[in-house]
């Protein structure tokens, strides 16, 4: 008896033991499948974002310095806020601040303006044929931004546009390149390439209105104007406003239209925005200057999409 019940009190902590084991040794596949998940987004976010912004930063802090006068030996050693401060007094930096901010304060209400009116046609039930024209808004969107430009560049150029004879034909000599208008036709080329992406954002919350809302509207007496204005318009106001935010950090990113641009007008210079200025000083071998213009576009682009975030949630109560 004494045999039977050691043996019986044995038995269950022979089987509860591996069970036990098993339990705490399941932590451990499952954290590196986790892992195994993870990975194939972090390792290129480490590498190819934050490794980059992190030795920007860095550089950005260094300055290049020279024994022996003007043809001594440089070497690079770290100069605090010089090369900050150097940005601040640069004339030209300023200036392509001063071109970029009049650009965007015209061309992003414009264009979302735009994107709006499409996503509230395409949203009407008396529109037809809605898939060929919500495919034909967001066409452009589909062309890379270099060869939208070049595209348009050929439709702005004096010699080889029809578009420019055409207005020669009725008496009007346009100049799409001049002084006064170039900012303006690289504006045209970015809102024709955004447009149809901001429309499509607007057009997928529209979609998820509820549809007994636009029918109890209508039993109110609401005209499909109200709907559209006193409705869609305070529902979606989240996605307007995160367009808005994209919309001011591409803005200040802007670089492939006036490169482009560039080649056939002498009214865009190097230093026509803020990242086109990067890459010019990056170009002089100056890359310690390249990385602070690039830090400091950097906080501006945080401090106004952050900023815009903040002011348009607290007056909508998002």
């Amino acid at each position: 008896m004494t045999d039977i019940a050691t043996r019986a009190t044995r038995a269950p902590r022979a089987v509860q033991s591996p069970k036990g084991r098993r339990r705490l040794s399941g932590g451990g596949p499952r954290a590196g499948t986790v892992l195994a998940f993870v990975a194939p987004f972090f390792l290129p976010f480490v590498l190819f974002y934050l490794v980059p912004v992190g030795y920007a930063l860095w550089q950005s802090f260094r300055v290049v310095r020279r024994t022996g006068g003007q043809y001594g030996t440089s070497y690079t050693t770290f100069g605090g806020l010089e090369q900050y401060g150097q940005v601040f007094q640069n004339s030209e930096f300023w200036a392509s601040i001063g071109r970029i901010g009049l650009f965007g304060i015209v061309q992003v209400p414009v264009m979302l303006f735009t994107a709006l009116i499409i996503a509230l046609l395409l949203d009407t039930p008396l529109l037809r044929l809605k898939a060929f024209f919500r495919i034909t808004a967001f066409m452009p969107y589909a062309v890379p931004g270099v060869i939208a430009a070049i595209m348009w560049s050929y439709l702005y150029s004096p010699q080889l546009s029809p578009v420019v004879e055409l207005f020669q034909g009725i008496g009007l000599k346009p100049d799409f390149l001049g002084p006064g208008a170039v900012l303006w036709s690289t504006a045209n080329v970015s809102t024709w390439l955004w447009t149809g992406y901001n429309m499509l954002i607007m057009y997928s919350a529209l979609q998820s209105i509820p549809q007994e809302l636009y029918e109890a509207a209508r039993i109110d007496g609401a005209t499909n104007w109200t709907i559209a204005w006193r409705i869609k318009v305070p529902i979606i106001l989240p996605s307007i406003v995160l367009t808005t935010v994209f919309s001011i950090i591409g803005t200040l990113q802007l670089y492939a239209e006036p490169a482009v641009l560039r080649q056939i007008s002498s009214n865009i210079s190097s230093t026509f925005t803020p990242n086109m200025l990067a890459y010019a000083v990056a170009s002089g071998n100056n890359y310690q200057q390249a990385a602070a213009i690039s830090v400091v576009i950097a906080v501006i682009t945080f401090v106004l999409s952050f900023g815009f975030m903040r002011l348009t949630s607290r007056r909508a109560g998002l």
